[in-house]
């Protein structure tokens, strides 16, 4: 098997939504193609990755530096020995050669965009799909998950967006079979979070779960008044309340809030992981790490954060990735991870699941096409194959 070509684009994300620190209104995605020389149907077997919501394009950084080292590799090294099938933590190492240690921003997400690439192509080569590839490639004890927790996650902050508009919304989440959904907070002072707080509360029904969302917009001061406020309302979590760096104030805010926190989603690495786990002074019984293997040099550095929880007392169970993807799912279900984030609403064609894995009681089937599972979803699939065409 030989990698014949790799496609690149960037694709604007264009939403009128924010949270409390950006608007998406400018924002781009990656989308990468690793073209083979295997043909299925008539056509050469293509992988597909895209970046993960939140963060910018990063074509530079794949074009000039990650890429070639790929197509400079020796095709031999790029392949597992025994099946012939390209191995992507074998093409990890390579594209990550010369590279030195620390730093871990944007080349992250640019590794991320190209293993969830080849990911989807050694899947589809091998006739599993993606999260039996993973269980099966990291030797990972007993079955992979069959079905898989996810929440809605929502709630932005629209332009002239009231109570009434976010009720209905957390409505449609409902009605879409999800239990648990997620809301900003932040972004209005705090009173009026209060109340967008109590407006969804009010709509959902018992057994139901309710998480907000800072993305890391306070100060300390800022994060601890909320951490007083929130108590009363028993959520599902507080997520983010201090920069995703800040892991004093982190801890700080553990020290004052009884319920769960979460955090994580933009830490890149397996040693951002140990500062956190080390220093930010979370909970293994009750709060939940939230990293994005797409945004994290993908699933080889999310194999080391797993291990590096370990090694401080933490379950896999206590992670929920960020992002909302069809790779992210697999990997929860590979890796016996708690649940999965979902988009039900925003950031299309890109969040949310297959067309035909519907969302029950709050928890979703995986489905079992080879390859991630991009295809099950006619709009992206669409996009991909106009946008990055290989025939």
């Amino acid at each position: 098997m030989r990698i014949t070509d790799v496609k690149v684009a960037e694709v604007p994300l264009a939403s009128g939504i924010s949270n409390a620190v950006i608007d998406f209104s400018t924002m781009t995605v990656s989308v990468v193609a690793v073209v083979s020389d295997v043909v299925a149907d008539g056509r050469p077997l293509v992988g597909y990755g895209f970046s993960s919501n939140g963060r910018y394009a990063q074509t530079g950084i794949l074009t000039s530096r990650i890429l070639p080292r790929l197509e400079a590799a020796n095709d031999a090294d790029l392949l597992d020995p025994e099946s012939g099938i390209i191995d992507p933590v074998r093409a990890h190492r390579a594209v990550l050669a010369n590279e030195k240690p620390g730093g871990h921003g944007d080349r992250a997400i640019a590794v991320g965009v190209l293993d969830m690439a080849l990911w989807d192509l050694a899947a589809k080569a091998a006739g599993l799909p993606l999260h039996r590839l993973l269980h099966q490639r990291f030797g990972i004890a007993g079955r992979p998950a069959e079905e898989v927790w996810v929440y809605a996650a929502g709630g932005y902050y629209y332009p002239d967006k009231d109570l009434r508009v976010l009720r209905e919304e957390i409505k449609g989440y409902l009605d879409l079979g999800y239990r648990d959904v997620k809301i900003k907070i932040g972004g209005a002072p705090l009173p009026d979070d209060v109340k967008r707080v109590e407006a969804v509360l009010d709509v959902l029904p018992a057994g139901c779960r309710l998480a907000v969302d800072a993305n890391g917009r306070f100060d300390l001061p800022a994060a601890l008044e909320y951490a007083r406020a929130l108590p009363p309302y028993r959520l599902l979590w507080y997520e983010e309340p201090c920069d995703p760096l800040d892991y004093r104030g982190h801890a700080a805010v553990a020290e004052h809030y009884p319920g769960a926190l979460a955090t994580g989603e933009n830490l890149f690495s397996a040693a951002d992981a140990r500062n956190l786990l080390r220093y930010g002074g979370l909970r293994p019984d009750r709060d939940v790490l939230q990293f994005d293997p797409s945004l994290s040099y993908g699933v080889p550095e999310y194999a080391a954060v797993l291990r590096t929880m370990d090694e401080h007392g933490w379950s896999p169970a206590r992670c929920c990735p960020h992002g909302g993807l069809q790779y992210s799912l697999a990997v929860a279900a590979a890796f016996g991870l708690g649940g999965c984030e979902s988009y039900p609403a925003v950031f299309e064609p890109f969040g949310g699941f297959a067309d035909d894995t519907p969302i029950v009681d709050g928890r979703i089937r995986l489905p079992e096409t080879p390859g991630v599972g991009h295809e099950r979803k006619a709009a992206l699939r669409d996009l991909l194959h106009r946008l990055v065409p290989t025939t």
